[in-house]
């Protein structure tokens, strides 16, 4: 049996080849960190000062408490640190310290002071076997209950977007805590779920029933177990890939990082990859504006038939035939249409809707009335080109 955790599921998840890279082959990645993750651990870490002193009465001004922050980020920032803004947007390393610095001052003025609850841990570390006999990791930012048997689940974000109630009440991560709590403190009547969201000085708050913490767990042990039997781990491009220290090894990204290490132009574009997908995307360009040419040269024809009530139309050494036909067009509402058809018992006979087929049948009379009101018959024209006579047909 194996411990997983809320983030090691949410890398699979989120992009499987990656969950390879760092929990199956046990790859560091090249980037120790982003700006984003070291600024919430020194918020974190801070927090976690304050509520250490407050444990043991001692009071914590919110001077000492910010110079502590300082002192932290001075102490464990470093220049390998990624910064995803600092050229899309630039946004620096500093800019991301004062954040934290007002995250701090603002959740301090708030909660002063700090009587919300009994702190009964802080950065809580343990382990929860769930039904399946794996092991499901408990890290706890903020523990705490009050003397009326609540107790607090209590998580800082410094996301830059506020949870809303649907996305609180759907998070698993502090709802499966919930079932380690329930199961270590007998006297629990309820288990509040607290999202402190620092970026908006606010609280997100959930809760959760026996029977939902009982759904969660199948979900997580499900997953799990599809988790323990894939044998494919493709990758998933997303925008949490500028995120990703692992770039240099994902075939989505690895040809991007060794252009990024030619610093000449000309041996960048000697590079072959480069000339295929210059060569391709001209070739793809060339294409589409002849397809629009080729459809404007339809128009023409068709209405250069209608003028002259002809349905062949001569060139000098081909001739285009300008044929007009009855064409149906599919309901807007498509999920409903297929309903219906499979009511009618014709699916089978329509498989997967396939539209020469359908077409057909309409056209003839030869289907069910109701289904055929959901169509609409339009005109269309389908046009040929081949050799003019005693030339060969093209």
């Amino acid at each position: 049996m194996a411990t997983y955790s809320h983030s090691r599921v949410s890398t699979y998840e989120n992009c499987p080849y990656k969950y390879k890279l760092q929990y199956i082959d046990r790859k560091k990645p090249e980037i120790p960190t982003t700006i984003e993750a070291f600024m919430g651990d020194m918020v974190h870490q801070t927090l976690e000062f304050l509520y250490k002193n407050k444990k043991f009465k001692k009071r914590v001004a919110k001077n000492i408490l910010i110079k502590f922050y300082r002192d932290s980020w001075a102490k464990n920032y470093s220049d390998d640190i990624l910064i995803v803004k600092a050229e899309k947007e630039n946004v620096g390393a500093d800019n991301y310290r004062k954040m934290g610095e007002k995250f701090i001052s603002d959740y301090y003025d708030r909660m002063k002071p700090f009587e919300q609850m009994t702190i009964l841990g802080l950065e809580t570390q343990d382990r929860m076997t769930l039904p399946d006999g794996n092991q499901w990791h408990i890290r706890i930012d903020k523990l705490g209950c009050d003397n009326k048997g609540n107790y607090y689940v209590c998580d800082y974000k410094t996301n830059a977007r506020m949870k809303d109630q649907e996305e609180a009440d759907s998070d698993r991560q502090l709802a499966l805590y919930s079932v380690w709590v329930k199961d270590k403190f007998k006297d629990a009547k309820s288990v509040k779920l607290i999202w402190h969201m620092l970026a908006f000085n606010k609280d997100a708050i959930s809760e959760r029933t026996d029977e939902q913490l009982k759904k969660l767990q199948q979900e997580i042990i499900d997953r799990i177990k599809e988790i323990e039997n894939a044998k494919e781990f493709p990758t998933n491009v997303t925008n949490l890939c500028d995120y990703c220290g692992f770039k240099s090894e994902c075939p989505s990204f690895k040809h991007q990082a060794e252009l990024e290490k030619i610093e000449d132009v000309k041996k960048f574009k000697e590079d072959e990859g480069v000339k295929l997908v210059d060569e391709f995307s001209e070739v793809k360009t060339k294409l589409s504006e002849l397809k629009k040419a080729e459809e404007e040269f339809k128009v023409n024809l068709i209405q250069y038939a209608k003028q002259f009530d002809i349905d062949v139309v001569y060139g000098s050494n081909k001739k285009c035939s300008v044929k007009e036909f009855d064409k149906i067009v599919m309901p807007e509402d498509r999920e409903k249409f297929i309903e219906l058809i499979k009511k009618k018992g014709l699916w089978d006979d329509l498989s997967m809707v396939c539209y020469p087929r359908l077409n057909s049948k309409v056209i003839k009379g030869d289907i069910d009335k109701e289904i055929s009101k959901m169509l609409d018959i339009v005109k269309d024209f389908r046009l040929s080109l081949s050799k003019r006579k005693g030339e060969g047909e093209e």
